[in-house]
């Protein structure tokens, strides 16, 4: 939708204009998208305080407090706490996706 140029209307080498109801379009599909994805995050939310505390437990934390386990039983550091602590906080992006 969106081009390179500031001005969607000024016409740049290589590049043809914008019209107004094009740039209009995209911002509104845009504001939709943005809509759409708030509702499903808040659909989710939802869905996970309505779950069973076992179910909520297994979708949320489960998978990273395997993982972090695992990882703490192979290395046997001497600060076990802080350890599995600062393996959350590295890893929670690749966990943050899935709820």
């Amino acid at each position: 939708c969106f081009t390179d140029h500031a001005d969607g209307d000024q016409l740049m080498e290589g590049h043809t204009p914008v019209s107004n109801t094009h740039t209009h379009h995209c911002i509104k599909r845009t504001v939709e998208n943005e809509k759409a994805s708030a509702e499903k995050m808040l659909k989710q939310k939802v869905d996970l305080q309505a779950l069973p505390t076992r179910a909520y437990l297994d979708q949320t934390v489960v998978p990273i407090l395997l993982q972090g386990l695992s990882v703490l039983a192979k290395e046997r550091p001497p600060n076990p706490i802080e350890y599995l602590a600062a393996f959350l906080l590295k890893n929670k992006s690749q966990f943050d996706e899935r709820n």
